[in-house]
């Protein structure tokens, strides 16, 4: 049995291999965790010094995060279905994942996000309205990555993990880690799913950044379903373990313990402002929604698979912990649902107000210049679809 600074790395049976991969595992004996899915907080000697500041005030804006986040992520689902929005990716279930994340960033750090992190886009100071506009057509993303240090939603399955290596050695070549201080130094945080591991995209950047010791930390929300495809059909070792082959490290966090996420993620981004990455995390989670409003899961899924996993909820082990260990009141929470309330309301207005695209938007928004043979097939379109105006 192997192992880097204290991680165990076991050599599993394939029979285990394949159970540690279902959704129906709890992950396996090398899984991180401080909140169990009852709300009882557990200890972790490698991880604890991380969270050594999170006290009830803390534990309760975590709380609140996640469940502004989950309303708007359900507003915005609701509003698709309306008609008002032309798709959306829901997180329903990765909460925890998505927030202990982006917590974890300093504001120095850099984001580069695929198409469902709308948590972490919360952290980074993106208003929820701001996302809109991607999933009705009228826009690419209105914030400025680099005020925000958050990149714009990549829609392309695994490319982000290339911008994101360039990105990060930039950072190494300009000197801006391996200086021990954490405060200054930077470290980049790209986010993928499961799905994403199997693009060659991924991992070129897992080669280029371990060939330039780039500060990256990839984290790979791990929710069990490639769209339709099982994970189990996706690799033979659990993901976390693949950074190996690469040769660096490689850990398994609780995507839904939004404690040991966030613990997971200040060492790992820590170790790469020092000068130690790049660092794979594997945050073990659930997608409880479709993979997005054009899917339909229980086409592949079993519906007590769903059931099991909501045993788990990222919000719920929360609400517990702070109930029983800390006494937490219901008027907290009766705030923070009210908070959530004007939250969607505001969203819904917002979405109600924008500008319906105009289809030759698909031409005029997607080439900086157009050509003749564009041209043609913009003005076909638009013939093709005014003959269904009235």
């Amino acid at each position: 049995m192997a192992s880097f600074l204290g991680f165990a790395e076991p050599e599993p049976t394939p029979q285990q291999v394949i159970a540690g991969l279902r959704a129906t595992a709890e992950g396996g004996e090398d899984l991180v965790q401080l909140l169990s899915p009852e709300g009882e907080r557990v200890t972790d000697s490698r991880f604890e010094p991380w969270v050594a500041d999170v006290d009830v005030d803390r534990l309760r804006a975590l709380y609140r995060d996640m469940v502004l986040v989950r309303r708007a992520d359900r507003e915005a689902n609701a509003l698709q279905r309306q008609g008002q929005l032309s798709i959306w990716v829901p997180l329903l279930g990765q909460e925890a994942a998505q927030i202990g994340a982006g917590r974890a960033l300093m504001p120095q750090d850099m984001a580069f996000p695929s198409y469902r992190e709308h948590g972490v886009a919360w952290c980074r100071g993106i208003d929820p309205t701001e996302l809109l506009g991607i999933f009705r057509g009228t826009d690419h993303g209105s914030w400025d990555p680099h005020a925000t240090r958050f990149h714009l939603y990549t829609i392309v399955i695994g490319n982000q993990c290339l911008n994101a290596t360039g990105y990060a050695m930039g950072q190494r070549f300009d000197g801006r880690v391996g200086d021990g201080e954490g405060e200054t130094g930077e470290a980049t945080i790209c986010f993928f799913g499961d799905g994403a591991t199997s693009q060659g995209d991924v991992h070129e950047g897992f080669v280029w950044s371990a060939v330039y010791d780039a500060p990256v930390v990839f984290f790979c929300q791990n929710n069990q379903w490639a769209i339709s495809e099982p994970l189990e059909r996706q690799t033979r070792v659990p993901l976390y373990q693949r950074a190996r082959g690469y040769g660096f490290l490689g850990v398994r966090v609780d995507g839904n313990d939004v404690l040991a996420t966030l613990a997971v993620t200040r060492w790992a981004l820590q170790e790469c402002r020092t000068g130690n990455g790049p660092v794979l995390i594997e945050a073990f989670t659930y997608r409880m929604d479709a993979h997005t409003t054009s899917d339909d899961p229980s086409r592949y899924r079993l519906a007590e698979e769903l059931e099991l996993w909501k045993l788990k909820d990222p919000i719920e082990r929360v609400r517990v912990n702070l109930v029983r260990t800390h006494g937490e009141s219901q008027e907290f929470f009766d705030e923070v649902a009210a908070e959530s309330d004007t939250l969607a309301a505001r969203l819904r207005a917002h979405c109600l107000a924008m500008p319906k695209p105009k289809p030759e938007r698909i031409f005029s928004e997607v080439y900086a210049q157009s050509s003749p043979l564009l041209d043609a097939q913009r003005d076909e379109y638009l013939a093709y679809h005014s003959s269904f105006e009235e």
